[in-house]
């Protein structure tokens, strides 16, 4: 289950990720509604945790861009701004819950578990190209009768890769992708993890490679014949 968070509160966000971490979510964060909003086109999320008063665009465009578009991913908006009038605005434009700031941690992991449980993309959810299927709600990726379950990072490059197939990513795009431009592990990370997703590939005997574009970066394409 992917969750993004977007709120200008970097520790808040921070906070919030490890704690839905720990509950076996997988987290992306932003800090800024143009970010989310291209986060949002690019992957699909079962919960969406805006904050309204983000600098550019605010959650509540964010928000009415997603409903403009179809995205129908339970949105929970998180803001400091408590007033009535406030919530029924948000709810007006297509959030599926409020919670104004400061909240406690406990109710906001309930809330958050109860939107997952609507998310439309909760129900086996499976990518699939080539031969390879990766099961989004179970972490397995499997060609033929063989499977094996992903880690939590080794899931999100190949649910990555796997939702833009052909799409050349670069290294410096996926670490900041996956691990965040506030994490502290360099870039040789992302190619000990491409090596760990190449290894798999090959004990599965998938019909599709995760292909190095010299001086671009890596591509998810099947083999040539």
């Amino acid at each position: 289950m992917r969750i993004l968070i977007a709120d200008d509160e970097t520790e808040i966000a921070k906070a919030l990720k490890l704690l839905l971490e720990k509950q076996k979510f997988t987290v992306d964060i932003v800090y800024n509604g143009e970010d989310a909003w291209t986060y949002l086109q690019q992957m699909d999320y079962n919960v969406v945790i805006l904050d309204i008063m983000m600098p550019g665009m605010d959650g509540l465009e964010v928000l009415s861009r997603m409903r403009a578009e179809k995205m129908a991913a339970p949105v929970l908006l998180l803001t400091a701004r408590g007033e009535i009038e406030d919530r029924v605005a948000g709810l007006n434009a297509g959030a599926d819950d409020y919670l104004p700031k400061p909240f406690a941690v406990r109710e906001l992991i309930a809330r958050v578990k109860a939107l997952s449980r609507r998310s439309m993309n909760y129900a086996d959810r499976v990518l699939a190209v080539g031969n390879l299927e990766l099961n989004c709600n179970s972490y397995e990726l499997s060609a033929g009768s063989k499977a094996v379950r992903l880690n939590n990072k080794e899931y999100q490059l190949m649910e990555l890769f796997m939702n833009h197939p052909r799409h050349i990513f670069s290294a410096r795009h996926m670490m900041e992708k996956i691990w965040g431009n506030d994490s502290d592990a360099d870039m040789d990370v992302v190619w000990t993890y491409i090596g760990f997703l190449r290894k798999k590939l090959r004990e599965l005997g998938a019909d599709v490679e995760i292909r190095t574009v010299r001086g671009a970066g890596y591509a998810l394409e099947e083999r040539a014949c």
